[in-house]
């Protein structure tokens, strides 16, 4: 698993970005790839797997490792 930090977060449209290590690297955080009951805010520390997706790297089973985790 990957880590990082959620650098932006829209729930209402459902998307969003993880800054990681890398600083030329962001990957895109959808809400299918967020578990259920698992809510994501800007500036959490998340885990997460990575997937290629069409346009560059999606996260998938994303984990809250530091910051509000539950709804």
């Amino acid at each position: 698993m990957e880590t990082g930090i959620v650098k932006f977060f829209n729930p209402k449209k459902g998307y969003g970005f993880i800054a990681t290590s890398d600083p030329d690297r962001d990957v895109f955080l959808h809400k299918t790839g967020i578990p259920f009951g698992i809510l994501v805010n800007t500036g959490d520390k998340v885990a997460f797997e990575t997937v290629q997706g069409p346009k560059g790297p999606n996260a998938k089973i994303v984990r809250v490792i530091d910051g509000v985790s539950s709804r």
